[in-house]
């Protein structure tokens, strides 16, 4: 991952700073010499100034449906220390999802190492790939067909704090929450658009084992399937109502958000982590509505050990959008594969003052708030 550019403008200047790292193959593609490699990167970092703008729009609403999505959980979001109830308490299958919880927390380094965890910086790489959208039920049959590398900076501190900036192609984002709000920014609109704070859904590819466990501890064990070739228990979160009912907005509501998480019975750890989201959209027409549904897969592989955490250093995810109604049936597909270049735990040196939203996303606030 490259972290700074020569400084092409001023030859006695200090080097430039990225932002967000990039992979050394995205400047490698670029040109034949280190002027024209960063003149060509600096043009593909402006927000989209030519080109096929419905294209571009697309891929980014696939984009940060893949690569910043949130899960329906409530603050706190992560927890100093979460007591698991007796394995003796409620059903059979929740009892046997509490005992799998805590060989979980076992096998990604114990409770003292989770519960000394108060702050964490990831930085790595992604490539994305994907398709066009498809009308009706026809099946794609050539699969993604763009494909572009970038990478990503994840920032996040206790309790409710966090912070992700990404870059793929000339597309960026950023997300976080202050425990307050959150919200989301993308390079085609300098309008932040916020909502409830809630976790992003990249702590739980195997980041952050606290968030996994919060989401867990009250989910019911369904059975077992084996999963890329390990034999796993399959835990089920169901999202309850009354969170649902906080994401509810003018114009839509959130039906259901399912969560899956596959768990190895030889190693404790989790392998796959899946999730199920539909979103109506609110017609004048009583049967006139569009439902949105949103379905995620996460493989988790390369688990190493950073500071006494178990933490997956790389993995794939895929995720689907299908959109129905009126008539008309739409499917959009978008993969993803990350590695994680560089992890750290209890960063030093991080304040409150490094996950401040946006003017737009306070003023909205503030104003929906009066």
């Amino acid at each position: 991952m490259r972290t700074m550019c020569t400084n092409f403008d001023r030859k006695d200047g200090l080097e430039t700073v990225l932002e967000v790292p990039m992979p050394e193959e995205v400047f490698a593609s670029m040109g034949s010499n280190a002027y024209l490699r960063w003149q060509n990167i600096r043009c593909k970092m402006r927000a989209q100034l030519e080109g096929d703008q419905t294209s571009n729009d697309l891929f980014l609403m696939m984009l940060k449906i893949v690569s910043a999505p949130v899960i329906p959980y409530q603050p706190p979001f992560f927890h100093p220390h979460l007591p698991l109830a007796s394995v003796k308490d409620g059903s059979f299958q929740a009892a046997t999802a509490k005992y799998i919880v805590q060989q979980y927390i076992a096998a990604t380094g114990g409770q003292a190492a989770l519960d000394a965890i108060n702050s964490m910086c990831a930085v790595g790489q992604v490539s994305m790939a994907s398709s066009p959208i498809q009308v009706g039920d026809a099946e794609d049959e050539d699969g993604p067909n763009t494909s572009d590398s970038g990478g990503f900076v994840l920032w996040q501190m206790d309790p409710d704090f966090w912070y992700l900036e990404l870059v793929v192609s000339s597309c960026k984002i950023s997300a976080g929450s202050d425990g307050k709000i959150g919200w989301s920014q993308s390079s085609n609109s300098s309008i932040a658009t916020r909502g409830p704070p809630r976790p992003l859904r990249r702590f739980y590819q195997g980041l952050d084992p606290r968030s996994i466990v919060n989401i867990f501890f009250k989910a019911m064990c369904l059975g077992e399937k084996t999963t890329n070739d390990e034999e796993c228990f399959i835990l089920k979160h169901e999202t309850n109502k009354e969170v649902l009912m906080a994401q509810k907005t003018e114009n839509t509501d959130v039906v259901h958000h399912t969560i899956w998480g596959y768990f190895s019975q030889r190693t404790g750890l989790l392998i796959k982590f899946e999730d199920t989201k539909l979103v109506k959209m609110n017609a004048a027409k009583k049967d006139d509505h569009v439902f949105w549904e949103t379905s995620m897969e996460s493989v988790l592989e390369d688990y190493r050990v950073v500071d006494g955490i178990n933490v997956a250093h790389s993995g794939r995810t895929t995720g689907t959008l299908f959109r129905y109604g009126q008539g008309q049936n739409h499917k959009a597909k978008i993969e993803e594969t990350w590695k994680i270049e560089d992890v750290d735990f209890n960063v030093r040196g991080l304040t409150t003052d490094c996950f401040l939203p946006p003017a737009e996303a306070v003023a909205d606030s503030e104003l929906q708030n009066n």
